[in-house]
């Protein structure tokens, strides 16, 4: 079983000594976060991020904007914080409340300070191989598959799902010329009536789709590794793509909780401290 937790101490552990050296330069990292609303659900993920900053010794500057803010409020939260000299990375938590548009808040945001890796030309840095901040869950699926040793490179990966958040990503940072990547990645969807097909050929398998025991073992081969990263929430229970029946068949697989979620922390803190970095010695991400 691919538990996150051990891969997610490695991360942070690495991080120990890096945020040891800012701090003793003279720049602590700082960790900006932007609540709009009172969905129960984000506010307990600011506050997780907010004691974890505080274990690393990061500090984790706060807005929070009512259920009743304005498109203008929100801008005005974020340029505050692209300002902030105390702030390395932001994250602008989501959803946000119907009346406003999360893509032009994003849009708005310093895409050096964007922790989340999702604005615009982080994407378009990653698609040309260029530095920056990269997604945090596609991240903290390769950091996955490399701590358990599972063989990548020159292997066929399948990624079920083609979501902004992750397939999409995933399959840009897997294909990449790295020892931990360097995949042939194919990328299928619920549009592609013959996706099992696909999946079946495969070494590894992601599912990132957000159908609840969409991949079952019929669609797997016999020893292949399987990471589930898509999941959809029915009230306060977490549904994943992956039939806990696929365990029968797979090789190695991630747990049903527990397993992408630990690396997508650890990974997100890693953005924050190489932000701090960058910042710190003056230089602009490309």
């Amino acid at each position: 079983m691919m538990a996150g937790r051990p891969v997610a101490e490695a991360v942070l552990t690495s991080l120990a000594p890096r945020i040891d050296a800012l701090v003793a330069a003279g720049h602590r990292p700082g960790l900006g976060t932007i609540l709009v609303g009172e969905d129960s659900a984000s506010a307990g993920y600011i506050r997780m991020k907010q004691t974890k900053a505080a274990e690393l010794g990061l500090t984790s500057p706060h807005i929070h904007l009512g259920q009743d803010a304005s498109q203008a409020d929100v801008l005005a939260a974020v340029r505050e914080m692209n300002e902030a000299d105390d702030v390395d990375a932001v994250l602008l938590q989501h959803p946000t409340p119907p009346q406003i548009d999360f893509d032009v808040a994003l849009l708005a945001l310093d895409p050096d300070k964007d922790v989340d890796g999702l604005h615009p030309v982080n994407m378009g840095r990653l698609a040309l191989g260029m530095p920056g901040p990269v997604p945090c869950t596609p991240a903290g699926i390769e950091a996955l598959l490399a701590h358990y040793e599972i063989p990548v490179s020159g292997r066929e990966v399948c990624i079920l799902g083609r979501g902004t958040t992750l397939g999409r990503p995933l399959a840009l940072l897997l294909s990449q010329k790295r020892p931990t990547a360097n995949a042939a990645v194919t990328v299928v969807h619920t549009g592609v009536p013959d996706w099992a097909d696909y999946t079946r050929r495969a070494d590894v398998v992601i599912a990132a789709v957000g159908v609840p025991g969409i991949l079952r073992p019929e669609h797997l081969t016999p020893g292949v590794t399987v990471v589930g990263g898509g999941v959809r929430y029915e009230g306060k229970k977490l549904l994943p793509d992956v039939d806990e029946s696929c365990e029968d068949v797979a090789g190695a697989i991630t747990p049903r909780v527990g397993g992408v979620g630990p690396t997508t922390i650890a990974l997100l803190f890693r953005n924050a401290v190489e932000a701090a970095e960058r910042r710190a010695a003056g230089r602009p991400t490309a």
